[in-house]
């Protein structure tokens, strides 16, 4: 008879296996099955049409922010080309849908599939070349995928862009936000799954191995360019999904959003949320999500108020200076981000009463 454990008393591990293992106590999967029943059975119905437009929206960011960390958190390869490969995923499933008449299931992974060629081509410069040099590396392929997508008429439509209509998944129609809350969020929970394993497996082990001192790695035989090549690959599948299903809900995209200043915000999100951390990139594009949010909100009502229009002309430029202040604050006064708040909270309550 299995014995289940709801209250942490200490470390008592007896093997790797249990030092592996994703939840310490029975405690842990208890609420991963509450807040799974409040994701889908509760959230979809009580939330209005532009809430579930904010949650979907960070649902898809959360996806494409958990491959970059996977990239640069825990394999420590910096890019700032993942707004591209988001793009690639977008229009690479815009692209099979209108042209080679793909259907939603086959459309968004393929879109993935084809980020992540993508992401091995660039990732090439990583034999030779990291930090810096190799952020200069994704930088200029950040810039060559947007010369493309503009440029390619014939296929990307240019600047005019492809609409995508007709969006079902085996006859659902996806053209409201409450169902494409469900397909974003199943795949949202699949791909952190996926995240969260591998991680646990000897692909993980190495990258972080990769990250901590690559010459020392090296040094106990792994293979440092194909893993580095699989963690471009990895984490440009998960750019061109969440592109893919960005692509679909949003039904219609142009070159504009996949620019330099998107891969900033992924980066900020990871930053934010937590370098190293699966949930920090969920708790990052929450943050980073929410704060455009309140500042679009905060310029659209000084707007609207006669004697503060020219403050709200002077505040609209500087979503890029706030962005850039959350991240020096938090590199300042807590480094590892949201995620170690959260850390820290949750050891709170776990100690309670003892803890005050």
């Amino acid at each position: 008879m299995p014995k289940f454990q709801f209250h942490p008393c200490g470390n008592f591990k007896e093997s790797y296996f249990k030092e592996l293992t994703i939840f310490e106590t029975d405690f842990g999967r208890l609420w991963l099955l509450i807040g799974l029943a409040l994701l889908f059975g509760i959230i979809p119905f009580v939330s209005g049409p532009y809430t579930l437009y904010i949650l979907n929206t960070v649902g898809i960011y959360a996806i494409s922010a958990i491959g970059l960390n996977l990239l640069i958190g825990y394999t420590g390869q910096i890019s700032l080309g993942h707004g591209a490969f988001f793009g690639v995923g977008a229009y690479a499933a815009a692209i099979l849908a209108t042209k080679a008449g793909f259907p939603f299931w086959a459309a968004v992974p393929a879109g993935g599939i084809m980020t992540a060629v993508v992401g091995i081509v660039f990732g090439l410069p990583s034999a030779r070349l990291k930090h810096l040099y190799l952020l200069i590396a994704t930088l200029a392929g950040q810039f060559i995928i947007e010369y493309v997508l503009v440029q390619w008429d014939s296929l990307t439509g240019g600047a005019e862009g492809i609409v995508v209509t007709n969006t079902s998944l085996f006859g659902l129609d996806l053209g409201n936000d409450r169902t494409f809350f469900y397909v974003i969020f199943v795949c949202f929970v699949g791909l952190t799954w996926m995240a969260v394993n591998l991680i646990r497996t000897r692909y993980g082990r190495a990258f972080i191995a990769i990250r901590d001192n690559d010459k020392a790695a090296e040094g106990m035989g792994i293979p440092i360019f194909p893993y580095k090549l699989l963690a471009f690959a990895i984490s440009s599948f998960y750019a061109g999904f969440a592109g893919a299903l960005y692509a679909y809900y949003t039904m219609s995209i142009t070159p504009e959003p996949f620019n330099l200043w998107l891969s900033i915000e992924f980066i900020a999100m990871i930053i934010i949320g937590g370098l190293g951390s699966i949930p920090g990139a969920v708790f990052g594009a929450v943050f980073i999500v929410g704060l455009s949010e309140i500042l679009s909100h905060v310029t659209e009502y000084l707007m609207n108020v006669g004697v503060s229009t020219s403050v709200a002309i002077t505040i609209a430029p500087l979503r890029e200076f706030v962005y850039g202040l959350s991240i020096i604050l938090f590199i300042i006064f807590e480094p590892k981000g949201l995620a170690e708040v959260w850390r820290i909270i949750r050891s709170s309550f776990r100690l309670w009463p003892f803890s005050y």
